[in-house]
């Protein structure tokens, strides 16, 4: 494996509400980006959602952490992958805020 993808995204919901929408905007996530990756397991844990998925015949795993004012996206991911998630911060980071907007 290699080193980690880390992304973290600001946000002024506190916990309770950001894991709230988190949980709300991570099925549209999965639907919506389906030919890019499957979703094996996600277990939350407090205000921790850990998972594992696989992509482009690629198995990794990764973290979500809710702290009050930020979200902490960490994935590790096999050599291949990490070679091309640099290119998907942007819209890792886009998503995230996306479901972290005020509405």
């Amino acid at each position: 494996m290699s080193k980690p993808l880390i992304v973290s995204i600001p946000h002024r919901l506190g916990k309770a509400e950001a894991r709230r929408r988190l949980q709300a905007g991570l099925g549209s996530v999965r639907t919506g980006y389906s030919h890019l990756f499957t979703v094996r397991e996600e277990t939350w844990t407090g205000d921790q959602l850990r998972f594992d998925f696989a992509a482009m015949g690629q198995s990794a795993s990764g973290i979500i952490d809710v702290e009050e004012d930020h979200v902490r996206l960490e994935v590790t991911l096999p050599w291949l992958l990490a070679k091309l998630a640099e290119r998907f911060v942007p819209a890792i980071r886009n998503e995230g805020t996306k479901m972290l907007e005020k509405k």
